[in-house]
C-alpha cells in the first residue's frame, strides 16, 4: 500500500518533483557529517599527488648526459671532479653514483654493495607517500558506504515516526541524501586509485634507470685504463 500511495502521489505532483534543482553545494552538505572526512581524504589526495609529481619530475632527468661527463672525469682520475659534479646534481642517480666513486680502490663488490644501499634509501624515498595514497584509494568508498548506511537508518527511522501514508517526498529525500556519501566516496577513491597507479608507474621509470645508470657505472669501473 506504500508503494501504491508513493506512486499515486508521484503521478499526481510532477512539477513539484521535476521542478527543483539542487546544487552541488547543496547536495554535499546534505550528504551529512560523513562528507567531512571523505572530503578530507580527498584534499590530502590532492596534495599527496602533486607533492609525488614534483619529487618524481626532480628525480627523472635524463641520466645519459651526466653519466658522460662522470665517464670523462673517471677515466682522466680526476675523482675529485667527479663528486663535485654529483653533489651539484641533486638526483638519486646522482647520489648512487656519488658513493660509488667515494668507494674506488674498494673490492668491486663492496662497491656494488654501497650502490645498492644507496638505491633503496633513494627508492624509499621515491615512494613516500604513496601507500597513504592507496589507503585514501579504499577507505573513501567505504566511507561512503557507512555514510549511505547511517543514512538509510535515518530515514527509516523517519518513516516509522509517520503517522499515516508515508510521503513520497520524504521517503525519495531520505534515499538520495543517504547515497550523497556513496558518491562522494566513490569519486574520491577512483581518482586516488588513478592517481596511485600513475605515480607507480612514473617510480618504476625512475627505478630502471637508476639500475640501468649503475650498470653502467659498474662496467666503468671494470674498463682498462
Amino acid at each position: 500500500m506504500i508503494l501504491l500511495q508513493i506512486v499515486t502521489d508521484a503521478v499526481t505532483e510532477p512539477e513539484a518533483v521535476t521542478g527543483q534543482t539542487i546544487s552541488v553545494i547543496d547536495l554535499a552538505i546534505k550528504g551529512g557529517f560523513m562528507m567531512v572526512p571523505i572530503a578530507v581524504l580527498w584534499v590530502l589526495a590532492i596534495y599527496l599527488f602533486i607533492e609525488r609529481v614534483l619529487t618524481i619530475n626532480k628525480a627523472n632527468q635524463d641520466p645519459e648526459a651526466f653519466m658522460g661527463r662522470i665517464k670523462e672525469l673517471v677515466l682522466r682520475g680526476d675523482i675529485n671532479g667527479a663528486k663535485v659534479l654529483c653533489s651539484q646534481n641533486p638526483t638519486p642517480v646522482a647520489r648512487m653514483i656519488e658513493k660509488g666513486i667515494a668507494r674506488i680502490g674498494s673490492p668491486l663488490k663492496n662497491i656494488e654493495a654501497s650502490i645498492e644501499n644507496v638505491g633503496k634509501i633513494e627508492v624509499f624515498k621515491l615512494e613516500k607517500n604513496l601507500t597513504t595514497l592507496a589507503t585514501i584509494a579504499g577507505a573513501a568508498p567505504m566511507m561512503g558506504f557507512l555514510g549511505t548506511v547511517i543514512g538509510m537508518v535515518e530515514a527509516f527511522i523517519a518513516i516509522s515516526q509517520e503517522e499515516g501514508s508515508v510521503s513520497p517526498k520524504l521517503l525519495s529525500s531520505g534515499i538520495y541524501t543517504a547515497m550523497i556519501t556513496t558518491v562522494a566516496g566513490l569519486i574520491v577513491g577512483i581518482l586516488a586509485y588513478l592517481a596511485y597507479n600513475y605515480l607507480v608507474a612514473r617510480v618504476q621509470k625512475v627505478v630502471h634507470k637508476m639500475e640501468y645508470t649503475t650498470i653502467d657505472f659498474i662496467d666503468l669501473l671494470q674498463e682498462p685504463r
